[in-house]
């Protein structure tokens, strides 16, 4: 059988994989609720969903540090993977023993087409359509009013330095759903900005992600004292930059942010 990743790379499987590791934690999810609870054998010390993976399925290091030597003695007959979350270097390696599907993902729709492959590869395609079909309806019924004009945002990743989410990244897409504009949308991928560029930027609103840096509270009375006049929020990462199961919830989630400005 032969497969395609997000790369155009063919994925070669003789059979059904009976022995997947995944190095990418919102894919590892997405694995549990498509049913293939003894086909997974790895996942990494990030994938903390499901509780119950974590805490029993073998750790295979963080997803850009993978312990390849760990990987290999599993014997995966198919590792996923991610272009953005994972490094060249792993991903070279673990490709010279067996298959990986490499996923790279901007878009919402990239993320479909994603559930649908990972479903074609694990013989899981009904499950996949299942799941995709529910994510689709909860986008539909979370519905902004009609001539509502969008809040400017900015969505921090990192500090020191401070960076920033562009408009060609998933997380951008999600800030759209939820109803705001992503005032860093010219920019691409996620740039370092000092305060001052970032004070020639227009928004209202700066969303300080849990991850993969954890903002807290008392990043919030820093950033405040910099930029007084600015509504500052500690956002759920995962709600806005995991792509798969965790989508189904991120509408409810963004319903709830919507309502700290009614």
């Amino acid at each position: 059988m032969i497969f395609k990743d997000q790369l155009s790379r063919e994925i070669h499987l003789e059979k059904i994989p009976s022995r997947i590791i995944s190095v990418v934690p919102s894919i590892t999810e997405l694995l549990f609720d498509l049913g293939l609870r003894e086909e997974v054998v790895g996942i990494t010390k990030f994938c903390v969903h499901p509780e119950e993976w974590f805490r029993t399925k073998q750790r295979v290091g963080g997803t850009k540090q993978l312990k390849i030597d760990l990987i290999k003695s599993l014997q995966p007959d198919l590792i996923i993977a991610n272009k953005e979350e994972n490094t060249q270097s792993d991903i070279d390696a673990l490709t010279a023993f067996t298959q990986v599907y490499i996923s790279d993902i901007k878009t919402i729709d990239d993320a479909y087409k994603m559930m649908a492959d990972v479903g074609d590869l694990t013989n899981k395609k009904s499950a996949a359509e299942k799941l995709t079909a529910e994510i689709k309806t909860a986008f539909r019924d979370f519905s902004l009013p009609l001539g509502e004009s969008r809040r400017g945002a900015l969505y921090f990743i990192w500090r020191d330095p401070y960076m920033i989410a562009g408009g060609d990244t998933f997380i951008s897409e999600m800030m759209n759903q939820a109803g705001f504009e992503n005032a860093a949308a010219h920019f691409k991928r996620y740039p370092t900005l000092s305060e001052s560029e970032i004070c020639n930027l227009q928004f209202e609103i700066i969303f300080l992600s849990s991850e993969p840096f954890p903002f807290k509270q008392k990043h919030i009375d820093e950033m405040q004292k910099i930029f007084p006049d600015k509504k500052i929020i500690l956002a759920n990462g995962e709600m806005f930059s995991w792509y798969g199961s965790r989508m189904k919830l991120a509408p409810d989630y963004f319903d709830f942010i919507d309502n700290l400005f009614s």
